[in-house]
Parts: C-alpha cells; sequence; structure tokens
C-alpha cells in the first residue's frame, strides 16, 4: 500500500502524441521510468508506484501548452548528481528539448540551486535537480 499522500499519477493532455514519445518518453525513460501502457491515444511510464500519462485527447480544446497560462507551470524532476545533468542536458536536443535560461545554466534557479531547465517543442517545461555535495562550512 502507497503512503498516504504520496503522488500517484500525473495525466498530461498533448497535441501531438508523437512528438510527445520523442521528447518526454525519451526523458522518463532516461531518469528511470518504464514503459508501463500504450494504447493509440496515450503511453503512460511507472517509476515505483507513480506513473505519468501522456495522451492525445480528442476533447482538447487549444493545440498547445502554454505553461505562463492557469495549470500546469512544469514538473521537477531529481536526477542524481550535476555529471548526470549535464549527461541530460546534452542528450536533450536530439529529442526535442530546448535549453531554457542557457546563460545562467545550470544555475539559473540561484547559485545554491543546480538545475536544468527544459522546455519542448510543445511548451512543456521540465526542471531537472542535481544533488549538490554540502557546502563546506
Amino acid at each position: 500500500m502507497a503512503e498516504r499522500g504520496v503522488l500517484h499519477h500525473i495525466e498530461l493532455w498533448v497535441p501531438d502524441l508523437t512528438r510527445a514519445t520523442d521528447s518526454l518518453g525519451w526523458l522518463l525513460i532516461a531518469l528511470g521510468y518504464v514503459l508501463h501502457q500504450d494504447w493509440a491515444d496515450g503511453r503512460s511510464w511507472r517509476l515505483g508506484d507513480t506513473y505519468i500519462v501522456v495522451e492525445q485527447s480528442s476533447a482538447l480544446t487549444a493545440t498547445a501548452h502554454d505553461r505562463c497560462q492557469p495549470g500546469l507551470n512544469h514538473l521537477a524532476f531529481h536526477v542524481g548528481d550535476a555529471a548526470q545533468l549535464g549527461e541530460l542536458i546534452a542528450a536533450a536536443a536530439s529529442h526535442r528539448w530546448k535549453l531554457m535560461f542557457a546563460e545562467r545554466h545550470p544555475y539559473a534557479g540561484g547559485p545554491d540551486h543546480c538545475a536544468g531547465y527544459l522546455e519542448n517543442s510543445d511548451g512543456f517545461e521540465v526542471e531537472l535537480v542535481a544533488s549538490q555535495p554540502s557546502q563546506p562550512s
């Protein structure tokens, strides 16, 4: 039985399932998720008790995600250390991701927050957070 309050799943409606599978699916697999479900209009990937769904629903009312509108701004994932972050960032462009805030990468979130911010071609943003060794006192 899962712990109360732990996230069960996230479902993202996407305008193009092929693009979403190429970008979001690649990233989820790179982070350790495994394909969980696969149907004509969607896919899901699972890690532990949590899964993430992407679906190209016929009920969509827009053709692109706007992270600046009310609703989901971004998803944030732990990625391991700074070297692992660098590997993911280096591979991301070939999977429809572009690095945001490149001039401040990897500290766009501040000097004590090592992360990469990526946006895919459908406007979805992810934050990839690297663990940092504790600073000496």
